[in-house]
């Protein structure tokens, strides 16, 4: 239990020292941010007089449920971190406060505090209504209603984490506070360029004199990310409260190994993140393509053929041996690909069947498969194309049959669909499983009749009893 936490008037977390200032914002307040940039904080924190500490305003998504717990217990929450061989639990004090992603007030008055610097993200690949060459979406519903909703004053409806950020960065730019660093830590590649097109984006619909102060006076940082964390059950709050002696309803759980990669310039300062783990680097895009295609292409894989074959966690899929043995196959069509010395990358994938053996993590399939549309371009589609063209169809099995089964899961087989653009995709995957298969080849340019013809194959042999 740490020093600065006690039992609180509620019977849970409670400070009884000083809370560090707040410096930084987050937009999209769930188990990941608190597992990663939140603990990474928390971390840097440590051994440093108050006036040099980080503290974070946290917002949610839209819910108010997380927000609301974590301010009965003054921002604090317990972290297990689950090992193979036990677990361990250490409070996390870098969250000052927690606000639902619908306090709009809340959220334009934090990003004109001249004290916060940085502002981070987690808001899902598909939350960055990014269209094909990363600008913002002017298509997208949700993008439209928040543009028209500022247009006629309903500033407290937006949505879209563009528009948000966009109205923050206008409420500072009118405050005078600054220039401030954004920090994307979504699994998009080169997530800080996109993050910045997007942006800026929705600052020239809002008033393009905020475009050109955005473009002077904010930074946007590529990042690259990793640490598992399930959803917690309850009898992981049950678990915790074992371990501390305090209850939690807000417990986080997560696996040992943690990752961050970072490039780009902080014109007002970061944390320590450097000096607790964190890499900062000139160029994440070699870590984040391995971990993109070996870590999260494989999830997908055993989200979806997993699920398919009536497994329920990651773990219990990684123990299924034809499941297993797709997955090594989807890593020998990934690696010839990327960058990164070979003994590394094969190091990686070792260490990755480690943790997605882990009994102890609880790492549900239907969680990892949502938005399949847009994870599969990024996760899998550019190493089959570069199989396609340097081997053939026969080389190309491992990554041809993610495809596969994405297909079979978007037509009602395993998880259930949960996906940003459902309709477009159920409408994309009617009709037979072939012209489903070539639909969705289609739209990437790989609708071969040799490649469908062995999609279908797969298919066929992912779905079989």
């Amino acid at each position: 239990m740490s020093e600065a936490t006690t039992t609180g008037r509620t019977g849970g977390l409670s400070r009884h020292t000083p809370a560090p200032p707040v410096r930084m914002v987050h937009l999209g307040l769930g188990n990941f941010f608190r597992a990663h940039q939140a603990w990474y904080t928390h971390r840097a924190n440590e051994g440093r007089p108050p006036e040099e500490r980080w503290g974070i305003l946290a917002f949610t998504g839209r819910s108010p449920g997380v927000a609301d717990l974590l301010e009965a217990q003054d921002g604090l929450y317990t972290l297990v971190v689950d090992g193979a061989d036990g677990a361990e639990a250490e409070v996390v004090e870098s969250v000052v406060r927690a606000r639902p992603g619908t306090d709009l007030a809340a959220w334009h008055e934090a990003l004109a505090d001249p004290a916060v610097a940085i502002l981070t993200t987690t808001v899902t690949e598909a939350g960055y209504c990014a269209d094909g060459d990363g600008s913002l979406d002017l298509t997208d519903e949700d993008v439209r209603a928040d543009l028209l909703a500022w247009r006629e004053g309903r500033r407290e409806e937006l949505r879209t984490m563009p528009v948000k950020v966009a109205s923050g960065l206008s409420a500072r730019r009118a405050a005078g506070a600054g220039g401030l660093t954004v920090v994307p830590c979504d699994n998009l590649p080169g997530n800080g360029a996109v993050a910045r097109g997007v942006v800026l984006g929705a600052a020239r619909e809002l008033d393009p004199g905020l475009a050109a102060w955005v473009e002077e006076n904010v930074s946007f940082v590529t990042t690259a990310v990793d640490r598992i964390t399930p959803r917690p059950t309850e009898a992981d709050v049950r678990r915790a409260e074992e371990l501390t002696g305090v209850p939690d309803p807000a417990v986080v759980v997560t696996e040992p190994f943690s990752e961050w990669d970072l490039a780009g310039t902080f014109v007002a300062g970061r944390p320590a993140w450097d000096e607790v783990g964190a890499v900062v680097t000139d160029d994440v895009r070699p870590y984040e393509t391995r971990k993109l295609w070996l870590l999260n292409g494989a999830h997908s894989l055993l989200a979806y053929a997993g699920s398919i074959r009536g497994h329920e966690t990651v773990a219990e899929a990684t123990a299924d041996p034809l499941v297993a043995g797709w997955v090594r196959q989807w890593w020998d069509v990934a690696v010839p690909h990327l960058t990164l010395p070979e003994d590394q990358l094969r190091a990686y994938t070792g260490a990755l069947e480690e943790r997605f053996a882990n009994p102890r993590i609880r790492h549900l399939l239907a969680q990892i498969a949502a938005d399949g549309s847009q994870k599969l371009p990024v996760r899998i589609v550019p190493a089959l194309r570069a199989t396609l063209a340097a081997g053939g169809v026969d080389e190309a099995d491992g990554a041809l049959r993610v495809v596969a089964a994405w297909v079979l899961h978007a037509r009602g087989a395993g998880a259930p669909l949960t996906d940003a653009d459902e309709d477009e995709v159920r409408s994309r995957v009617s009709g037979s499983l072939e012209q489903a298969l070539a639909a969705v080849l289609g739209q990437w340019g790989l609708a071969d009749p040799a490649v469908v013809a062995r999609a279908v194959e797969l298919a066929q042999e992912v779905a079989a009893p």
